[in-house]
């Protein structure tokens, strides 16, 4: 019987591409990624009929390429036009320009909120009258709920931007809104002395140790910045050469302590004064406390291209809690996740069979079909947000980063150059590729390929999608 059904699939696909592309393909993909570690699925565009697959129901690790998923479940669910809030309010009374009471800040994930925005706090508090703190600073995160570090990341990457944890109150610092980080600059001094440093926006609660040292020009850069497992610390090590420099984001440890400490410093560097008792605390706000701000950040659509470009995991995260706390008002990962399937059987997808432990594809766990994720590329483009969900995804072989993204340094000839607008993906062992192909007929393809393997998986892929190419 499977046989039968082998060969009717044969015929089929056979009637859909000539019978010499067909074949060439086929050769193409079985010799390029292997029988078994592989599944890639070739949609029309414009029909959506599948026109070739090999192993495309076997289910398969996606790591980044799961983001097509979040990212078009997010634009629809939550909109183009949504914005993150963040709110600043006062408790107690004002005398004397000193208010004796707290200020509250509550956070629904916004993860493009910075230092601009923290002086605008300051602006705020001035305009209520107020120099001086004497209570607490209070946050109140409970938008979101559940562990705060995503599945999938482990000891040795905690303290890298890619593995950030996920909070309601967060910030970043720089135009790729990778949340709960600092930002930590190291420059050589003299040769035998410790490299100068400097942290944007601040040091946030954190400790820094720097037992790094400045060697002479030309000698190994050595030099490490990285925060201490489940801790505040944060060691430089290493050696720096003369004339260098080092930067590296620096995941929090606790991204709504951190940021509440972060804004502390700001406020007080703008005259805002505290008390020498001032703590920092969480707490839901009370009901009878004043509001006195808000923040708002750019419309989602804007933020998309940073998201989308450079495969953001902790937008990712907050999208997918944002999306449990729309849809279910409970801001956690299993009801963002059962948001996302639930779109999924809107555009039916057959994804029942389908693991989701994350928005990002970072864990290990997440489990999707190259059919499955094919019929997602081709289904989107009948929404109305398609546009800013297409004009997210990387542009091959362009250098800017915020058109080629992860794929500036890929098919960058120009036979192929501008020609596949994709999303890529990479966790250990694993390397994705999916989206949008123009042929060498210069018709447009949807394709998903999910590779499983040890070495090499991205010139693989780079040479068989090539080598398509010139078949369709």
């Amino acid at each position: 019987m499977k046989k039968i059904v082998s060969l009717i699939m044969l015929i089929t696909l056979c009637m859909a591409l000539p019978l010499q592309s067909f074949a060439s393909i086929n050769e193409v993909i079985t010799q390029g990624l292997g029988n078994n570690n592989a599944a890639v699925t070739i949609r029309d565009a414009q029909t959506g009929k599948i026109i070739y697959e090999h192993n495309g129901e076997k289910l398969m690790r996606p790591a980044s390429n799961m983001k097509l998923l979040t990212g078009a479940a997010a634009l629809d669910i939550l909109g183009e036009d949504y914005r993150f809030s963040t709110e600043l309010y006062i408790d107690g009374v004002i005398m004397n320009k000193e208010l004796n009471g707290n200020v509250y800040i509550k956070g629904t994930g916004d993860p493009t909120l910075n230092n601009d925005d923290f002086l605008a706090f300051a602006t705020a508090l001035k305009n209520q009258g107020i120099q001086k703190v004497n209570g607490n600073i209070v946050g109140d995160d409970t938008y979101f709920t559940g562990n705060t570090l995503p599945p999938g990341v482990d000891k040795v990457d905690e303290t890298f931007y890619f593995g950030a944890r996920t909070s309601a109150i967060t910030m970043s610092q720089n135009p790729d809104f990778d949340a709960s980080t600092i930002i930590i600059t190291a420059t050589a001094g003299k040769v035998g002395a410790k490299p100068s440093y400097e942290i944007i926006p601040n040091v946030s609660g954190m400790t820094i140790t720097n037992e790094a040292k400045t060697v002479a020009k030309g000698q190994k850069n050595t030099i490490k910045i990285e925060r201490s497992y489940n801790t505040n610390r944060i060691i430089i090590s290493g050696n720096l050469p003369q004339g260098s420099s080092k930067k590296e984001w620096v995941t929090l440890q606790d991204p709504t302590k951190n940021t509440l400490q972060a804004v502390q410093l700001t406020l007080q560097s703008a005259g805002i004064q505290f008390a020498k008792n001032t703590q920092i605390k969480t707490a839901p706000i009370p009901a009878d406390a004043k509001f006195i701000h808000m923040n708002k950040s750019r419309a989602l659509s804007t933020i998309f291209p940073a998201f989308m470009k450079l495969s953001n995991n902790s937008i990712a995260d907050i999208l997918v809690k944002s999306m449990g706390q729309q849809q279910q008002s409970n801001g956690n990962l299993t009801a963002g996740l059962q948001a996302m399937k639930e779109y999924g059987h809107t555009l039916n997808i057959p994804m029942d069979a389908w693991i989701l432990a994350d928005g990002s594809g970072l864990s290990d766990r997440n489990r999707v079909t190259a059919n499955g994720l094919s019929s997602l590329l081709y289904e989107v483009q009948q929404k109305s947000y398609f546009q800013t969900f297409y004009k997210s995804l990387p542009v091959a072989g362009y250098d800017d980063r915020l058109i080629g993204g992860t794929l500036r340094k890929r098919f960058t000839t120009s036979d192929v150059k501008g020609k596949i607008i994709a999303k890529t993906g990479y966790i250990p062992n694993v390397n994705t590729l999916a989206g949008y192909v123009t042929g060498k007929s210069g018709k447009t393809y949807i394709f998903t390929v999910l590779l499983e393997s040890e070495s090499n998986g991205v010139a693989r892929i780079d040479q068989m999608m090539a080598d398509i190419m010139k078949n369709l």
